[in-house]
C-alpha cells in the first residue's frame, strides 16, 4: 500500500462509525413510527381487514 493510500484510509475510520449511528437511529425512528401506526385504531382496522381478506381467501370466512 502507498504512502498517500495509508493516508487517505486513515482519514476514513470514523466514516463507519457514523454511518452506523445514521442507520441505528434511522431504524429506531422506523421501530417507533410503526409501533405508533400499529398500536392505534389505524392499525387495528388494518390487521382486522388483513386477517378477514386472509380468511375469505382461503374460504374460511
Amino acid at each position: 500500500m502507498t504512502r498517500s493510500r495509508r493516508r487517505s484510509c486513515r482519514g476514513e475510520r470514523g466514516i463507519t462509525t457514523a454511518e452506523y449511528a445514521v442507520g441505528t437511529a434511522a431504524g429506531a425512528g422506523l421501530a417507533g413510527l410503526l409501533f405508533k401506526l400499529l398500536t392505534g385504531s389505524f392499525g387495528s382496522d388494518l390487521l382486522h381487514k388483513l386477517f378477514d381478506h386472509v380468511m375469505s381467501l382461503l374460504g374460511i370466512g
